[in-house]
């Protein structure tokens, strides 16, 4: 062959004493992306004695469970939590809209419907009626079943929207504690449609009222049994961090000896019979697991102080279990036949049954007092500086306490006492507007529903 290709004289040869040039052998490194970043790699530390569980660091949300576009909660230097570089309790932090709002309108909210229902209840009562009382009871009323419609909607409108809410606020360390707040809502409601609502003696409505009252105890007692064994598995918490919160589940299926007491009156003698002893049965197991809670209550406020002053109005709550059950002894005995005999010879008769209810109600009414006592005394120490759902607490459990007070003095037949209620009453009223109106203000400055500002937050 011809031309420079087939050339032999142009072709390499293995023995060509010709140096090779030495850059052919130099390495040369890869070239690397002026993007990677190892610490994108490393694991989030995670403070858990159960290898199973994830831990949120306190104050943050879970954002594996909260999955969404919201910019997350950090901390700054001084350890306070922000939201998009604003400390979250700074006036002048960015303004969200209804949508990201929604998306901390948590559970606590039915603590508004759980006192607004309360005080038609405390109006029913009162030992001195004039005209036109019932009427405003009833009007209080009307607004209550709205408010429980209208929460009702936002809370499923925020389900709609974030789909892992829902369970992850039920799973939440916090605000899982006031998923009960619904049944307390619905218990309430039960009670003051019976007294507005129901006429007397309509075989039609007692039955359907029967109905409620059955089926609010099977899942009120399932609630009970569920929410805490699920606690018991999924958190760990600790005694310095206890607030009354945790006694929250057992409270529904407590109320359902309240709604005994009030509906038991009016029903058949054989029914009237069966939902006394059921409702003992649900109060007593909520009085004895209150007990259980009061111990770790005292132990926490002896050995670790009390909460922060953000959340001191919580310690109402502790007002409420005997309080309630005071009102129910001394209602259920009421509900009883008037010829009601336990053992038919006299001897547990319903005079005797009535006494000890009513002696187990004052027993009961002096432990409320004390509870009492201690939270007004650390509101007044240390006033809260910022609206929380919380200060709702002051208002439903000391609404309980109220009518225990006017149903004692009724009981007695004592002027003093019934006056006493009434105080209380008016009491009642001023705390529920003054609560109501910076629950308005917080709504509308953003100072809830507002990332960091809810019970969506870890923060004792």
């Amino acid at each position: 062959m011809e031309g420079t290709r087939g050339s032999s004289e142009n072709r390499p040869s293995f023995m060509d004493p010709r140096p090779v040039p030495q850059a052919l052998f130099e390495p040369r490194p890869l070239p690397r992306s002026d993007s990677f970043d190892n610490n994108g790699f490393q694991n989030p530390q995670i403070e858990s004695n159960d290898s199973t569980r994830v831990s949120t660091p306190s104050g943050e949300r879970d954002l594996e469970k909260y999955e969404d576009d919201e910019p997350p909660l950090k901390k700054d230097a001084h350890k306070h939590l922000t939201y998009m570089g604003y400390d979250i309790n700074d006036p002048n932090r960015p303004k969200l809209g209804l949508r990201q709002r929604l998306h901390h309108f948590t559970w606590a909210w039915w603590t508004l419907i759980m006192s607004t229902g309360g005080l038609s209840l405390l109006i029913y009562v009162q030992p001195y009626q004039f005209p036109g009382l019932r009427q405003i009871g009833l009007v209080i009323y009307i607004i209550t079943v709205i408010l429980y419609a209208l929460t009702i909607s936002a809370l499923l409108a925020r389900f709609f929207l974030f789909p892992g809410d829902l369970k992850a606020s039920i799973c939440h360390e916090r605000e899982g504690f006031f998923f009960p707040t619904f049944f307390l809502s619905t218990a309430t409601l039960i009670t003051s449609t019976y007294r507005y609502a129901i006429p007397e003696n309509d075989v039609t409505l007692n039955w359907a009222v029967q109905v409620a009252f059955w089926s609010y105890v099977a899942v009120t007692l399932t609630l009970a049994v569920g929410q805490y064994s699920f606690v018991f598995r999924a958190h760990n918490l600790e005694v310095k961090t206890m607030m009354p919160t945790w006694i929250l589940p057992i409270f529904p299926v407590m109320l359902s000896g309240t709604i005994a007491a009030t509906i038991a009156e009016t029903q058949p003698e054989a029914m009237s019979v069966a939902i006394v002893y059921t409702g003992l049965a649900c109060q007593g197991l909520g009085m004895s697991v209150a007990f259980l809670m009061y111990a770790h209550m005292v132990v926490r406020l002896i050995s670790f102080g009390l909460p922060s002053r953000e959340h001191r109005a919580g310690l109402f709550m502790n007002v409420g279990p005997p309080a309630f059950t005071c009102l129910a002894f001394i209602g259920m005995s009421r509900g009883l036949p008037d010829g009601f005999d336990f053992d038919n010879n006299g001897v547990l008769d319903i005079h005797f049954v009535r006494q000890m209810a009513l002696l187990g109600g004052v027993y009961l009414w002096g432990l409320s007092l004390w509870w009492w006592g201690v939270a007004i005394l650390a509101v007044i120490q240390g006033r809260p500086k910022y609206f929380h759902l919380g200060w709702w607490a002051s208002v439903f459990p000391n609404t309980g306490f109220t009518l225990a007070t006017i149903t004692l003095g009724n009981a007695i037949n004592s002027k003093i006492v019934l006056d006493f209620g009434v105080f209380m009453t008016v009491c009642i009223f001023i705390t529920y507007f003054f609560v109501l109106y910076h629950h308005i203000r917080a709504v509308i400055v953003q100072d809830i529903m507002y990332p960091g500002r809810d019970e969506d937050v870890v923060d004792h």
